[in-house]
């Protein structure tokens, strides 16, 4: 199966154009999305159309293998019209850096399919059985999103080894191997019943004794073994990942802030001045104007300049992933920053369903519970900056 269809080398795409033309699709069906946890057609057809979910797959498998940066502003832009596509679409994106570790044949089958998505849970401590060409994997992951609209699922786990050991990798860890699989291999649990991100349906998924060839497994966790080179796959898989969620995060903190705007302009509260003539809210909206234009700015400074320094074969630096790192947790934080003042600034017009800033702020909050807005970040961050990394953190 070969009929993948890749972009010319050179050829000039534009996704955050393309993001921005199929906004207002995505916020036509935001409720139904929120309610259903699906993307219905003819929206999830228009998303595959646009190549937004290629944009950091290799161009050896059919994708567009963008700059970080400009991957970074096209999830930006989905998420101002709806924060779990947005979400989606950096989550699939990052499932698409498992193709330069895995067989090019098998990347394109499946990545041939023009609508092939992987979905997958995080990593826990399941173990797949080492058997005569590939594994056997039972077992149960959580979290994944975009699991409806996958057509293959990836399962991570330690290996057991024929005598009982686990395998290990050559830093002397148990290794993560990625199997992958079609999704009529799993079974679906429904258990995605939050407070917000509801349309992601980051579910769960199990498997029973499936066997996975070889072919179809690989590891994320060494970045030297990647068969796609250049700088896009210098970078992480770890850093990109949290490039979408800082993505989606100043997304939804840009839609916010632009919809209290909207509503200073005519909103006067009971006994006071209308909002946009209060100079305590003039004040404040400049901030926060600025607290996540800066951190857009930088984050999007430290990917140019990483990416234009970047080695063809060797990966980034420690120095450069914590900086990576860091510049995505503050961007995260200053847009949940950004998301609260709304709210309250935008009084009771905040708090009634179906209002441009209930749900967000809803999303918002789910998204700060996730691993990648944690503040043990920047103690991290501040160690590998006064200490080096001795215990590999950012590896």
């Amino acid at each position: 199966m070969n009929n993948v269809t890749a972009l010319p080398v050179g050829a000039k795409i534009d996704p955050v154009a393309r993001a921005r033309a199929v906004g207002p699709a995505i916020a036509a069906v935001a409720d139904e999305i929120e309610r259903s946890q699906q993307i219905p057609e003819p929206v999830l057809g228009q998303l595959h159309e646009s190549r937004i979910y290629r944009m950091l797959l290799p161009r050896s498998a059919g994708g567009d293998q963008l700059e970080p940066w400009i991957y970074f502003r096209a999830v930006e832009e989905i998420s101002r019209f709806d924060g779990s596509v947005g979400w989606n679409v950096f989550v699939a994106n990052s499932s698409a850096l498992i193709a330069p570790f895995i067989p090019l044949d098998s990347a394109r089958a499946i990545y041939g399919d023009p609508r092939g998505l992987i979905s997958w849970g995080p990593p826990n401590q399941h173990r797949a059985i080492a058997a005569p060409g590939g594994y056997r994997v039972t077992g149960e992951w959580h979290f994944s999103s975009g699991y409806r609209q996958a057509n293959w699922i990836g399962a991570h786990c330690h290996v057991v080894e024929p005598d009982g050991s686990l395998r290990l990798n050559r830093f002397g860890r148990p290794t993560v191997r990625t199997l992958l699989m079609p999704k009529d291999k799993t079974t679906q649990i429904r258990d995605w019943h939050t407070l917000g991100m509801r349309g992601t349906a980051s579910e769960g998924y199990s498997c029973a004794d499936v066997f996975v060839p070889e072919t179809f497994s690989g590891t994320r966790e060494d970045p030297t073994l990647r068969r796609d080179r250049g700088p896009l796959y210098a970078f992480t898989m770890q850093g990109l990942y949290a490039c979408g969620v800082a993505a989606v995060a100043l997304g939804i903190a840009r839609a916010m802030l632009d919809a209290f705007i909207d509503l200073a302009a005519t909103k006067t509260p009971r006994y006071l001045a209308r909002l946009a003539d209060n100079p305590t809210v003039q004040s404040d909206v400049a901030r926060r104007e600025a607290d996540i234009g800066s951190a857009r700015a930088w984050l999007v400074e430290i990917l140019q300049d990483i990416h234009g320094r970047a080695d063809a074969v060797e990966p980034i630096g420690t120095t450069d992933r914590a900086r990576v790192r860091l510049a995505c947790t503050q961007a995260i934080h200053q847009a949940e920053k950004t998301a609260d003042w709304v709210y309250k600034a935008a009084g009771t017009s905040a708090i009634f369903l179906g209002t441009p800033f209930e749900r967000r702020f809803r999303d918002i909050h789910t998204l700060s519970q996730q691993i990648q807005s944690r503040e043990a970040h920047f103690e991290a961050v501040g160690r590998v900056m006064l200490n080096g990394d001795p215990d590999g953190t950012f590896m």
